[in-house]
């Protein structure tokens, strides 16, 4: 191949992926047009409030550490 023949490929390729961006920017403009609800705001009897105070350590006495097992035991 000569370089007048990469430089046209390169071209064609350059052109094709312009026109299927600009198919991906009129659909994704479509969806957005139909999509036009604005989402609503969730329900405050759905909603949880955590607390911002540091959880009480005796909950954790007897749990492993996550993935290092049991404090008492070795791993294999």
């Amino acid at each position: 191949m000569s370089l007048q023949d990469d430089l046209n490929a390169v071209r064609r390729n350059l052109d094709e992926l312009t026109r299927k961006v600009e198919r991906l920017e009129q659909q994704a403009g479509r969806q957005k047009r139909g999509s036009s609800t604005p989402a609503s705001p969730p329900e405050p009897s759905r909603m949880v409030t955590v607390p911002d105070t540091p959880y009480d350590s005796s909950l954790w006495t007897d749990s492993d550490d996550e993935g290092l097992g049991a404090r008492d035991r070795r791993a294999p």
